[in-house]
């Protein structure tokens, strides 16, 4: 049996710790309609929905400062942010006051006012990620986070992904590149929780 190596948090002293919400500012990425129906719909979409509203409940409850990222992908495409299909879906929906940042790259960060808005919110350091799709948004997102210096926590119950072409050509299931982005988040960019409940307790 292949015994894991260790990851590179491991290796460069990075600790393992989850963020406490109560400290943290919510990041919910591209919880966008797109994602539940026709050409993008992912296999696990619901089921992330539902942990994603229960943990936008919870962020709600203690008070924190919670961002909505949309990918505006322009009008007549599935990421057409003017149109239903590129709505944030009802049961996440924002509320007033809530900043949407509207983004165009995988990268929440890249070329958008998330970092500025983080800033007006007066939020530190600590982040709790969850979105769509595990692999790309949310992984890069986690990346781009921790280039600019913040501490990420993405709970996995709250991400999905589908099924892809790998380089053979054979299918990679939509549970293996969501293993796999999880993997490569938790290598290094950020530390992965596999439910709202195992972020640490609201209490010190």
């Amino acid at each position: 049996m292949t015994t894991a190596a260790p990851t590179l948090r491991t290796v460069s002293g990075l600790d393992q710790q989850p963020s406490r919400l109560a400290d943290a500012t919510l990041i919910m990425i591209d919880f966008q309609n797109t994602y539940r129906t026709g050409v993008m719909a992912l296999p696990d979409a619901e089921q992330a929905l539902t942990a994603a509203a229960r943990l936008l409940v919870t962020a709600r409850s203690l008070g924190r400062p919670i961002i909505h990222i949309v990918n505006d992908g322009g009008p007549g495409t599935p990421y057409d942010i003017r149109a239903d299909i590129g709505a944030i879906s009802a049961v996440v929906a924002p509320l007033p006051g809530e900043p949407i940042v509207v983004k165009q790259f995988p990268n929440a960060f890249h070329d958008t006012e998330l970092e500025a808005t983080l800033r007006e919110l007066g939020a530190g350091q600590e982040l709790v990620l969850a979105g769509f799709m595990t692999h790309m948004c949310v992984q890069f997102t986690a990346q781009g986070a921790f280039n600019l210096g913040y501490r990420s926590t993405v709970v996995a119950e709250a991400t999905a992904t589908r099924p892809l072409a790998g380089p053979d050509g054979a299918t990679v299931p939509a549970s293996a590149l969501q293993t796999a982005a999880l993997t490569t988040i938790a290598d290094l960019f950020g530390v992965v929780v596999p439910t709202l409940d195992h972020l640490a307790p609201v209490a010190p």
